[in-house]
This record gives structure tokens, C-alpha cells and sequence, in this order.
């Protein structure tokens, strides 16, 4: 069954394997489905919730281009482009924003986790994040949206405000209610320093990622002081229970192979971590190292990704564009 695929990420710099594993190894493997018809965003307008300098921001978008692309996408085949080129996203925003109320965002708890105590200082922006986020996907009649764990609640928003205008204007389907494609594998990929930490590229320390530039001897030398415990490697999923670091290594291992940690676990139960270690290195620096000098090659030749933005966003117009306009006649502009 065909399927019309909506995603998007933040160009927010330096994306790390847990951006790779998590979400655009899976774009990539939609890409690749010719029954799919996709189109991959680098929502720009959703990184100025929080302040950015203006040319770092501009990189960044490019360089998230470049990966999308090193990685596996094809942008012949799937529509890439940033939000803030198709004016539709925001417009789409506000007309949704008079639609959705106060208390549906007010259960939003990722605002709650990013605004911290000072929630009074956090932007408007961050607090409205997810009704933009559902423009984003209305606008294309999407029918799935790949999410992690930490968006699963946004989308369940989309839905949502997809049903309660289709109620509120009468016109049943208009707006698509979308799916969730939820990765059943391993995808959530932890700190190498901290099993309990999300990997982030706001950690302070570098070894706590490998990052998509990274060389084939940063990414071995990472692997090799990840941190671990005391104990050998069980055979069972059960046992790696209070074990973060080494339930993450296995799982990272899994993932890229695209094995399941059953396998995976058969494979290393009984051994100690530096067996586990050496293997990963390998895998891992033979799966990233390719991709990294694929970015750093493609962020050289600025004209090319602003070309395929510009024609990513002309494609996108034409939909978003379209759907603005029967929006605003269904409300009565």
C-alpha cells in the first residue's frame, strides 16, 4: 500500500548518530520504497523558536541538507526543502492556532521539559511548536509521519486539530488525519558517557556522541571510552535491565546492522564489552565514515543544496500552496 510520507528536522547542527538511527536511517529506507511518496523538511521555522545566529543558522540548514542527502536520500526521488521557503506552513499555522485550545497545548509535556522553571522567559514560539508542527503535516495530506517517543504526543495533537476542524467547518476529510510510523526496533540511542542521557549535541562533552562529520578514528577512539560497567554481557533481553550502558551499546549495534537485539545479545552473551567494542567500532565507523566525507564534500558545494531547496520548496509550494487556498475558502476568506 502506497504511502504519503511527512518528516522533518531541526537544523540545529552537528546531528549525531542518535538523529541517524532514530530518524533519517528510516527516511532513507522510505525513500528507497517506490511506493512511497515522501517529502523530508529541515523545519528552519521551528529552530528560531529558541535564538540562533543568523549565519550559523544558515549552515546549519545546509549542512542538514547535505545529510539527508549523503545518507541516502535522493532528492530526485523525495521532495527536501525548508519550511520558512513555503509561507504556507505559517499561515496554515495561525489559521490552526484559532482552531486548537489552550488546554490541549497545556498538556503538551515536551514545552514543559524545554521551558524548565522558567517557563514565563520561554517563547511564545515553544509553546506554539506543535501547531506548527501540525500545519507542517496537514498541508500535505500526509498519511503517515515517522515519530520517536518524544513526538508520538504532538502528533496525536495533529490529529486532533485535523478532526476538530473537518467537525467545526463541516467538511469531513479535508484535512488528512495522518499515522504514526513508529520504529518497533531499537531507536532511542543514549549518551556514550551516560546510558540514562539522551544523546545530545548539547552535552559538553564530544565523547558523549559520534557525531555524522566525525573521522573513522574519532568514532573508533569514542567506541573505545564509552563508558561500561563491570560485569560480562548477558544473553537475555531481561538481564540488561539497571545495565543502561551496555542495553545501549547492544542496541546501537543492533541498529545498524539491522538486527534484532536478540541476535545480537546471541551473539556477544558471556563476553566482555571490549569483544562488543571492537566489533562496534568496526561497524560503525564503516557505516558512518562513508556519510561523513559525503557531508563534508556536499557542504562545499553550496549551489547544489541551494539548488535542490529551491526546487524542493517549488514542489512544495505547489502542494501546501493549493491546500492553503481551499483551507481559506472553507473558512471564508
Amino acid at each position: 500500500m502506497s504511502k504519503k510520507i511527512f518528516s522533518g528536522v531541526q537544523p540545529t547542527g552537528n546531528l549525531h548518530l542518535g538523529n541517524y538511527l532514530g530518524a533519517i536511517k528510516n527516511f532513507v529506507d522510505l525513500n528507497n520504497d517506490n511506493q512511497n511518496e515522501c517529502i523530508f523538511c529541515v523545519v528552519d521555522l521551528h529552530a528560531i523558536t529558541v535564538k540562533q545566529d543568523k549565519d550559523q543558522l544558515k549552515n546549519n540548514i545546509r549542512e542538514t541538507t547535505a545529510t539527508f542527502i549523503a545518507s541516502g536520500i535522493d532528492p530526485s526521488k523525495s521532495i527536501i526543502f525548508n519550511q520558512s521557503k513555503v509561507h504556507a506552513h505559517a499561515e496554515g499555522s495561525w489559521i490552526l492556532s484559532c482552531m486548537a485550545p489552550m488546554g490541549w497545548l497545556n498538556r503538551m509535556t515536551q514545552f514543559k521539559e524545554k521551558a524548565g522553571k522558567d517557563k514565563e522567559k520561554a517563547s511564545v514560539g515553544l509553546y506554539i511548536y506543535p501547531i506548527l508542527m501540525a500545519s507542517d503535516i496537514l498541508l500535505y495530506d500526509a498519511t503517515h509521519v515517522p515519530v520517536g517517543e518524544d513526538q508520538k504526543q504532538h502528533l496525536e495533537l495533529t490529529r486532533d486539530i485535523a478532526h476538530k476542524f473537518n467537525k467545526d467547518f463541516d467538511c469531513v476529510d479535508f484535512l488528512r488525519v495522518p499515522e504514526p510510523l513508529i520504529k518497533k526496533d531499537f531507536s532511542r540511542i543514549m549518551s556514550l558517557k551516560d546510558g540514562l542521557k539522551k544523546m545530545s549535541k548539547s552535552d559538553p562533552s564530544d565523547l558523549s556522541r559520534i557525531n555524522l562529520t566525525d573521522t573513522k578514528d574519532e568514532i573508533i577512539n569514542k567506541i573505545k571510552k564509552a563508558k561500561t560497567d563491570s560485569f560480562s554481557l548477558p544473553n537475555e533481553e531481561h538481564k540488561l535491565k539497571d545495565r543502561p550502558e551496555a542495553e545501549n551499546l547492544l542496541g546501537i549495534y543492533s541498529s545498524v546492522l539491522n538486527q534484532t537485539l536478540d541476535k545480537t545479545l546471541e551473539e556477544f552473551g558471556g563476553k566482555n564489552f571490549s569483544d562488543l567494542k571492537s566489533q562496534l567500532a568496526e561497524v560503525l565507523s564503516s557505516k558512518i565514515s562513508p556519510i561523513s566525507d559525503e557531508i563534508k564534500k556536499l557542504i562545499n558545494d553550496k549551489n547544489y543544496l541551494d539548488k535542490v531547496l529551491a526546487e524542493g520548496a517549488n514542489k512544495a509550494e505547489e502542494i501546501a500552496g493549493k491546500k492553503i487556498k481551499e483551507m481559506k475558502k472553507i473558512i471564508g476568506f
